[in-house]
């Protein structure tokens, strides 16, 4: 199978996935394109294409270029000639990293794990990954060189991406990549990953060696069973009412720190009135998915232009605006997707002026790339 180039709407442009673009924007991308579109990818090879190729792009590497990425990439073993895995990374001509897709959908914890441990075993790659474009597990041989581990060290899912997993991944980056300092991380990532897992387990519910471990701190008694039984609600209440307590403290400590709320009109002096279709009532303002994913993809797209960190979002009650500089005098575009039916996007030309042109889709911002640099590129000179 080669890297073949569709032509297809949700394909991302070459130019927002340059260096210059931050790993977690480009990974918000991928997330935008894999909650929209998920549900019309009907075929392995489809998956391919629209998630786990943009993925190695994301991670710098030139899936055009033969060298660095290789797609069927043969791993003949004893007796089973012919093996391939879907895409083999190399560096100095020698594989780095197996990556072995299936479509979207597929239960990653039913899949035969034979095929990619063999790949592991007769190449000198130290990283094998299995993901259905969504979910990735990262594998290497932490136990037994040469042999995969069965438990992976990384898992995410590419939808919720956040930037403490944006950084791990960096890890894996062209630019980044070192086999030592990767493993060192891999094995403590691995077992951070079990531990935490554990914590989970037993917060849910108790073992009797927790409920032993806490009633001898606190009871004088004979530990009976019917002590067990009795300490363990009260140990599984206990954990409960520690975690809320924590997080009501923190909130109490956010809101007394909080400011009074900025509502930003995206232009100082203008003010805003909602769309005909709008709902804005009680006085709320919440941020939604289709917001978060606009402003990520309108950060990509001015990337090349502005760093990303100049790029901020202000949400209002009719719509999210996005600045320059977190300025209101520097207004970039503003997402208008409030409304019941509709969603527009607001576009400013030099003298500030909004233009609102309806869009179907969040991902429909990219059609209006241009514009968006046209305007970014006014603020970036103006500096």
């Amino acid at each position: 199978m080669g890297l073949i180039r569709g032509t297809a709407t949700c394909r991302i442009p070459e130019a927002t996935l340059g260096a210059i673009v931050d790993l977690i924007d480009r990974l918000r991308a991928i997330a935008v394109r894999a909650r929209e579109h998920v549900d019309n990818l009907k075929t392995e090879e489809a998956t391919k294409m629209a998630l786990v190729v943009p993925f190695i792009e994301a991670l710098g590497y030139n899936t055009w270029d033969p060298t660095e990425v290789v797609p069927e990439f043969i791993a003949d073993v004893p007796m089973k000639k012919g093996e391939k895995v879907d895409y083999a990374i190399l560096r100095d001509d020698r594989p780095i990293m197996l990556i072995e897709c299936k479509q979207v959908g597929v239960n990653l914890d039913k899949l035969p794990m034979a095929q990619l441990h063999r790949y592991f075993h007769v190449t000198e790659a130290r990283v094998g990954v299995v993901t259905d474009g969504l979910v990735y597990r990262f594998f290497s041989d932490l136990e037994a060189q040469n042999k995969m581990d069965i438990r992976p060290f990384l898992e995410f899912d590419i939808r919720t991406v956040d930037e403490a997993m944006a950084n791990e991944l960096k890890r894996f980056a062209k630019s980044s990549f070192d086999l030592d300092t990767l493993l060192l991380a891999a094995e403590e990532m691995k077992y951070t990953r079990a531990i935490k897992k554990l914590i989970d387990e037993q917060f849910r519910d108790p073992s009797d060696e927790v409920v032993r471990y806490y009633t001898k701190l606190v009871y004088t008694g004979s530990f009976t069973q019917a002590v067990r039984d009795k300490f363990h609600a009260i140990v599984h209440r206990a954990q409960r009412e520690f975690i809320n307590d924590r997080i009501e403290n923190r909130l109490v400590a956010a809101r007394d720190l909080e400011d009074a709320p900025t509502v930003a009109s995206g232009v100082e002096g203008e003010g805003a009135s909602p769309s005909e279709d709008t709902d804005a009532t009680n006085g709320e303002i919440v941020t939604t998915q289709e917001e978060l994913d606009g402003y990520y993809i309108v950060r990509a797209i001015v990337a090349e232009v502005l760093p990303p960190s100049r790029v901020v979002m202000r949400d209002t009650k009719t719509y999210c605006g996005v600045l320059v500089d977190d300025n209101n005098r520097r207004p970039l575009c503003r997402l208008w997707f409030n409304g019941k039916s509709k969603k527009y996007l607001g576009i400013f030309d030099e003298n500030k002026s909004e233009t609102k042109v309806p869009i179907d889709q969040v991902e429909s911002i990219y059609q209006h790339a241009g514009a968006l640099r046209s305007t970014a590129a006014r603020y970036a000179k103006a500096q």
